[in-house]
């Protein structure tokens, strides 16, 4: 079958393989016409670094199951082809999630195909940096910050973040700050106080002072809520942490998958754990918690935790975020 022009194509993408056991990623040139199917062709302006991504283009099978493959979880950019009613060629659109850089070619490629399910305008007041300076760690962090709100007020006393220089984090400090709340925010980086600081937080708090393994089935109750990004012990001592009726969000396990407690927060305090799952998040929740982002909720110093590069420094920064040296977000321009 003859191909059409747009599938003709060519654009370049960051395609991670494997070779002798060992994953490594290098920009190669691609044609529309290698991508899969879909009823929504984007051309990619920007795209984000995130730790699935990193995971991804290591070799992580429980992410990625076949290579070749373009990580990228995150894409915003313009609709060159549309096959549905929903959208039009020249829509500004945001994709995040789903299957998007896990085993369908993601958005450190110039081009990606999307079922438009996937797919969501991109809101007024927020630009294409923007978008991919909040990315799915943004949307992970308001929808967060979102569940938390329906039950706690600023008055009713601090919220924890951990993993507060990480992504997540960083965004769920500063929106939570912007909102008014106290926030406590929990690092490992000393080094890197005050950024924390600038971002809102009224408080940093050592890592170390949350990873004992206390068999106490309680603490003393000193936060009203906390924004969990990494599980594990640190998870564990919130919980045991928290004031009755606290309110705890958890959507990482970069500490551990495993939650070794009792069930006393619950039960003699009235404590919630709430889980976060962004990648499948219905549609209608993405586009309430998107408006939130361009407006009310978008931090005043947005831009200015996360740093913008080009698709040729993805294997340092892929390799630094690995290392746990990277801060705040990144945002890759896949045109510089």
């Amino acid at each position: 079958m003859q191909l059409t022009e747009i599938e003709k194509t060519e654009f370049r993408a960051f395609v991670v393989e494997e070779r002798d056991d060992r994953y490594s990623g290098e920009l190669q040139r691609r044609r529309v016409a290698d991508l899969p199917s879909g009823d929504l062709l984007v051309r990619v302006f920007y795209s984000s670094l995130n730790y699935k991504d990193a995971l991804s283009a290591s070799g992580n099978r429980g992410v990625t199951k076949a290579y070749p493959h373009t990580p990228g979880i995150d894409a915003v950019g313009m609709v060159e082809k549309s096959g549905s009613n929903d959208f039009l060629e020249g829509d500004p659109v945001i994709v995040t999630g789903f299957d998007l850089g896990m085993n369908t070619p993601g958005g450190f490629g110039q081009y990606i195909r999307v079922p438009s399910r996937w797919a969501l305008r991109l809101p007024d007041g927020l630009s294409m940096q923007e978008a991919m300076a909040f990315g799915t760690a943004g949307l992970t962090a308001a929808l967060s910050v979102l569940r938390l709100t329906e039950t706690l007020k600023p008055e009713d006393g601090r919220i924890a973040v951990s993993g507060a220089t990480g992504g997540v984090g960083a965004l769920a400090v500063a929106m939570l700050s912007k909102l008014g709340y106290c926030v406590s925010a929990i690092s490992g980086k000393e080094q890197e106080r005050d950024f924390l600081l600038n971002l809102g937080a009224a408080e940093v708090l050592p890592r170390k002072d949350f990873q004992d393994e206390e068999r106490r089935p309680l603490h003393k109750g000193v936060f009203a809520g906390a924004v969990d990004t990494v599980g594990g012990t640190i998870l564990v001592n919130l919980l045991k942490s928290m004031q009755p009726m606290g309110v705890v969000t958890c959507c990482g396990n970069v500490a551990s998958p495993e939650l070794h407690l009792t069930v006393y927060p619950f039960i003699l305090r009235g404590v919630s754990l709430i889980g976060i799952d962004s990648q499948n998040c219905p549609i209608a929740l993405r586009k309430n918690v998107w408006c939130k982002l361009a407006g009310e909720w978008k931090p005043d110093c947005l831009m200015n935790l996360s740093k913008e590069i080009s698709m040729s420094d993805l294997p340092d920064s892929i390799e630094r975020m690995l290392q746990g040296k990277l801060k705040g977000r990144t945002v890759v321009n896949l045109n510089a």
